[in-house]
């Protein structure tokens, strides 16, 4: 205990500080609670971001089943025609 000078006559206490480790340990685990959050929005994004590929995809698979079909109906109008005209 330390007294402050003989002007005030009252005694005061150093407040105590926490050790190097305890403080480094709230700031690594600040820095681990921010990075959860980073992390939480980047899954909410990568949502977002997997339901448009999917529906890309869809898109995708459904211009290909329309030209799947187109095709195969020119192949059977082809031997359509040919078969009346060699009648």
């Amino acid at each position: 205990m330390m007294r402050c000078s003989e002007e005030c006559g009252k005694q005061w206490r150093p407040v105590k500080g926490k050790s190097g480790w305890e403080k480094q340990k709230e700031e690594e685990e600040k820095e681990e609670e921010e990075k959860r959050k980073e992390e939480k929005k980047e899954k909410k994004k990568s949502k977002k971001e997997r339901t448009a590929e999917v529906r890309k995809i869809t898109e995708e698979w459904e211009i290909w089943d329309e030209e799947e079909e187109a095709a195969k109906s020119e192949a059977e109008v082809r031997k359509l025609v040919l078969e009346k005209f060699h009648r």
